[in-house]
C-alpha cells in the first residue's frame, strides 16, 4: 500500500514505522497496517518515475527515416518477377513516395493512398492502403498488388530502377516520366543511383 505525504518532490522516503509522529500519513499507516515496513513514497517521485520510463521507451523507438532516398520519387511498374508478369500499360501502375511517410498510388483503374516507412537502409514497409474499388478490366494486376502490398520488406535502387522485394518475388519499377501536367506526380530518380 502506498501513502502520500505533502512535501517537496525531493523529500525522503519513509517506512510506516519510521515516519515522524503526528503526520497524517503516520495516522493513516497505523490504521491500515501497524507492522508494515513498506516504503511510503512522495507523489512527486512516482510522477518522476513514470516520466523517466516514458522517456526511455520513446528513446528506444526508431525514428522515421526522413532522409530516405525514396522520398519525393515517383515510379511506374515494369514487371513482377515471380510470374514474369508485365502490365499492358505501365503508367496505370504508379507509386509516389511523398514526405512524412505518405504514399499515393495508381493501381490500374483504381487510386490509393497509404503510408510507407524505411527504418534502415534497404528496409521498407507499407501500411494498409485505402483504394477506390472500381472493377478493372480482365488481366489487371490490381488484386495481386493489393494482396502483396504489406508483404514488401525491402527495396533497392539499381541502374535507375526500384526493386521492391517480398518473399520469393520482386516488383520492378522505373522512374515515372516527367510530365508538364501540374496535377501529375513528377518522376524523379534519386541522384547517383
Amino acid at each position: 500500500m502506498w501513502f502520500t505525504r505533502k512535501a517537496a518532490p525531493t523529500s525522503p522516503t519513509y517506512t510506516a514505522a519510521s515516519m515522524p509522529s503526528g503526520s497524517a500519513a503516520t495516522a493513516a499507516a497505523s490504521r491500515t497496517s501497524r507492522s508494515s515496513s513498506k516504503p511510503v513514497r512522495p507523489a512527486g517521485s512516482l510522477l518522476f518515475c513514470a516520466l523517466a520510463a516514458a522517456a526511455a521507451v520513446r528513446a528506444q523507438a526508431p525514428p522515421p527515416d526522413a532522409t530516405s532516398d525514396l522520398e519525393g520519387t515517383a515510379w511506374q511498374l515494369v514487371s513482377f518477377s515471380d510470374h514474369e508478369l508485365a502490365p499492358a500499360e505501365r503508367s496505370h501502375y504508379t507509386l509516389l513516395f511523398a514526405s512524412h511517410g505518405q504514399l499515393s498510388a495508381r493501381i490500374d483503374c483504381n487510386r490509393g493512398s497509404g503510408s510507407w516507412s524505411s527504418p534502415g537502409t534497404g528496409q521498407l514497409s507499407f501500411g494498409e492502403m485505402a483504394t477506390t474499388r472500381a472493377t478493372c478490366a480482365p488481366g489487371s494486376l490490381y488484386d495481386q498488388i493489393i494482396k502483396h502490398w504489406t508483404s514488401v520488406r525491402s527495396y533497392a535502387i539499381r541502374d535507375g530502377h526500384l526493386f521492391l522485394t517480398l518473399a520469393g518475388a520482386t516488383y520492378v519499377y522505373e522512374p515515372l516520366p516527367v510530365t508538364q501536367d501540374a496535377d501529375s506526380p513528377k518522376g524523379k530518380a534519386p541522384a547517383g543511383k
